[in-house]
C-alpha cells in the first residue's frame, strides 16, 4: 500500500488569512461538504460539471438535484465547470465524486495534482485500478502519501442539510493537514476528530456500503430487527478481519469512523445502499433497482472490488457477508437461498 513515496513541497496560499479549499463534485455529499466549509470560509471553490446546476445555484442559492433544502450564500461560492481552473486556484481539494466515475472526471484535467493536498470523501474503490481512492491518487497522479487524506464517519448529507449533530473523522498521515481540514469543517452541528489510519478508515468506508446492501436485502426478504442486529455484529467483525489483512496496525474498530459509519449506513432511511439492497430483497433485478434509484449505490462496485481483492491476497480472511452480496449482485444467485445459507454461518 502506497509503495512508492513521492516528495513535493506543498505550499499553502491564503485568501483573507484562510486556506484555499475546493470541493470537486456536485452530488449530495459534495453539496453537504460545501455547506460545512461555508460555515467557516469566506470563499469555497466548487467544481460541478453541469452548467445548468451552476446557473441555478447562482440564481436560487441551492442545488436543485441534491439536498435542495441546503441554502447557500452565493457570494461565498466560487463555482466552475472547468476542473483545471479549480485545481489551479485551490491548494486543498476535497473529492466527492462516486468512485465509479472518478477517473473519467480526472481525465478531463491537464493540471498536475502532485503539489496539491487531496482529501477523499469518496467511499469506494476505483474500478479502473482496483485501488482505494487514496492509493489511486498516489500511484496514478503522484500525490505524496503525506498529502492524501480521508473524510469519513457516520454523517449523512441529508442530516447535514438539516444541521443535525454529526461526527466526522479526518485521517491523514500528516496530522497537521488533518487538523487544518478538520478546523474548516467543524461547526455547531459538525464535530471532528483526526486519525492517522488513512488506509483503515478508507477501507471501512468502502466495506460498510456492502454491509448496508446486505442489511437492505435482509429487510426486503422479511428478516426482522433481531436478525439485523446479528448481521451488523458479524459485519463489524468481518470488517476488522478484512482491514487487518490489508493493512495491519493498531486501531479501535469500535470508533465512529468504523462501527459508527457501519451502523448509520446499515440502519438509516437515508442510506442509498440499504435502499438498493432492500429493492433486491423485494425481487428487483440489479439493473431495475439501479434505474429506479437514479443514484449510485457505491456498495455495488465495492462488493466486486472487495471480493476480488480478498481472492488476490495470500493471507485470506473469512468474508461470508461480502461473499453473499457478491454472489447475489454479480452471479445472479437467488437472494432468499443465499441468505438462508448465510444465516447458518453467522453467530
Amino acid at each position: 500500500m502506497f509503495a512508492g513515496i513521492f516528495s513535493f513541497d506543498v505550499k499553502f496560499t491564503y485568501m483573507n488569512n484562510q486556506p484555499k479549499v475546493a470541493v470537486v463534485g456536485g452530488g449530495s455529499w459534495g453539496t453537504a461538504l460545501v455547506k460545512m466549509l461555508s460555515e467557516n470560509l469566506d470563499t469555497v471553490g466548487w467544481y460541478i460539471r453541469n452548467d445548468s446546476i451552476i446557473r441555478h445555484l447562482q440564481q436560487e442559492g441551492n442545488n436543485p438535484q441534491y439536498i435542495s433544502s441546503a441554502q447557500f450564500e452565493v457570494s461565498k461560492l466560487d463555482l466552475s465547470s472547468n476542473l483545471d481552473t479549480v485545481i489551479s486556484n485551490y491548494d486543498i481539494l476535497i473529492f466527492a465524486i462516486p468512485s465509479a466515475f472518478l477517473e473519467a472526471e480526472l481525465q478531463k484535467a491537464s493540471v498536475p495534482l502532485a503539489t496539491k493536498v487531496v482529501f477523499s470523501a469518496i467511499k469506494g474503490i476505483v474500478p479502473e485500478t482496483g485501488l482505494i481512492v487514496g492509493e489511486h491518487f498516489h500511484e496514478r497522479y503522484q500525490v505524496p502519501f503525506e498529502s492524501i487524506g480521508v473524510i469519513t464517519g457516520p454523517c449523512h448529507a441529508e442530516e447535514v442539510a438539516l444541521e443535525r449533530l454529526s461526527y466526522l473523522t479526518i485521517a491523514c498521515a500528516d496530522t497537521a493537514k488533518a487538523e487544518l481540514v478538520a478546523n474548516q469543517l467543524k461547526s455547531h452541528y459538525i464535530r471532528t476528530k483526526i486519525s492517522d489510519d488513512i488506509i483503515g478508515t478508507e477501507y471501512a468506508a468502502m466495506l460498510k456500503n456492502i454491509y448496508a446492501i446486505a442489511a437492505g436485502i435482509a429487510h426486503g426478504l422479511g428478516y426482522g430487527d433481531n436478525f439485523q442486529s446479528v448481521l451488523m455484529s458479524n459485519a463489524i467483525r468481518e470488517m476488522k478481519r478484512f482491514i487487518a489483512c490489508v493493512h495491519k496496525m493498531k486501531r479501535n474498530i469500535n470508533n465512529s469512523a468504523y462501527l459508527g459509519d457501519l451502523l448509520v449506513t446499515g440502519y438509516s432511511i437515508f442510506s442509498r445502499n440499504r435502499m438498493f439492497g432492500n429493492m433486491i430483497g423485494k425481487g428487483y433485478t440489479v439493473k431495475s433497482a439501479m434505474m429506479e434509484m437514479n443514484m449510485v449505490a457505491e456498495g455495488y462496485y465495492a462488493a466486486k472490488s472487495a471480493h476480488d481483492l480478498m481472492e488476490r491476497l495470500e493471507k485470506k480472511s473469512k468474508t461470508p457477508i461480502i461473499d453473499a452480496v457478491h454472489s447475489i449482485l454479480y452471479k445472479g444467485k437467488n437472494p432468499k437461498k443465499i441468505f438462508t445459507k448465510l444465516t447458518e454461518r453467522l453467530d
